[in-house]
């Protein structure tokens, strides 16, 4: 049998390029390595964004459409929303205990989250513990791995101790999943910075070709390039990294013509922006037939939650026989 992986993201709306290349484009991959449960995190979205609850039903149903648009296949791998399988807030109940509020506070994902949403002096008990509910999240599939990006490995690391934890004082039930990092882990958004919906600086997998060739041209390059002819530095130049991704075979060539200044940064951002064009034509085909078939995506959840609930109850019953709990 093929060993068994979670990964999960929360519906904060239609997925950009840096959701594909963080994240979704790695679980595409291991979907036929291993057994997959993929997760919209909608209760995670409760941590940050309280004031919001109504979008994030709507929310949900997009990011399944891009999933399934990117290439997700929900016969090999369940797709199921977690605030419908109730064994999740059980299972965070009883490794909530298994905790100190030290050691949450040692985490650096959540020191970084607080202070860049200004919330280290009102941060709730909820946004406290979520890396205990991402391990209930987890560990209630007893994964053998987790794919992550290297800004959530510390989270892995907490549910591992947390497995290690409950195993000693209760008995073997959990595996201590291993990490799978990402390949390539971070793909800068159109301004350098870490690429964001609320930035503004994102190209989304649902932008048409005009869509994409106007953002394109709105990228950050080497500021000490002005003319065509002068030397540039792309080390820093977010059309570089890119191109990097999208034309490899490539890069190389352009590099070096950017630096000898035989390249202007108009004519490479417009090339860069037919390719990625070209690369988001299929799934512009594929979520067109989704955003239509709204009801054969709901069927699909619904058959993903019946399966992750089904195996979500049978390890919480070995956590309960373990416990003696009744």
């Amino acid at each position: 049998m093929k060993k068994r992986i979670l990964s999960g993201m929360r519906p904060t709306g239609r997925l950009h390029l840096g959701n594909y290349v963080g994240a979704l484009e790695n679980w595409i991959r291991l979907q036929d390595m291993y057994f997959s449960y993929h997760m919209v995190a909608d209760w995670h979205m409760l941590t940050t964004d309280l004031k919001h609850t109504g979008d994030v039903a709507e929310n949900s149903i997009q990011v399944v459409i891009d999933w399934l648009s990117a290439g997700l296949d929900p016969k090999k791998s369940p797709i199921f929303i977690q605030s419908h399988i109730k064994e999740h807030a059980e299972l965070h109940l009883i490794l909530s205990m298994l905790v100190t509020v030290a050691r949450l506070q040692r985490n650096p994902t959540v020191k970084e989250q607080a202070r860049d949403l200004g919330l280290e002096a009102q941060m709730s008990y909820g946004h406290l513990g979520y890396p205990v509910l991402q391990s209930a999240d987890i560990l209630v599939y007893n994964p053998h791995a987790v794919p992550v990006g290297e800004d959530q490995a510390a989270h892995v690391e907490i549910t591992r101790e947390l497995a290690r934890r409950f195993n000693h004082i209760f008995g073997p039930v959990f595996n201590e999943p291993e990490t799978v990092l990402t390949r390539f882990a971070r793909l800068p958004g159109l301004d350098g910075k870490k690429m964001s919906k609320s930035m503004n600086n994102a190209i989304f997998l649902s932008d048409d070709p005009k869509d994409v060739q106007k953002k394109m041209m709105t990228a950050y390059t080497d500021p000490l390039k002005i003319k065509k002819d002068d030397p540039g530095h792309p080390d820093g130049c977010v059309i570089m990294a890119y191109h990097k991704l999208y034309l490899p075979e490539s890069a190389e060539e352009i590099e070096c013509d950017c630096k000898a200044g035989k390249l202007g940064c108009v004519a490479h951002k417009r090339q860069l922006a037919q390719k990625v064009s070209s690369w988001l034509e299929p799934l512009h085909e594929r979520r067109t037939y989704f955003d239509a078939n709204r009801d054969e995506v709901i069927d699909i959840i619904k058959d993903g939650d019946m399966r992750a609930r089904k195996q979500a109850q049978e390890v919480m019953g070995k956590v309960r026989e373990a416990m003696q709990l009744g």
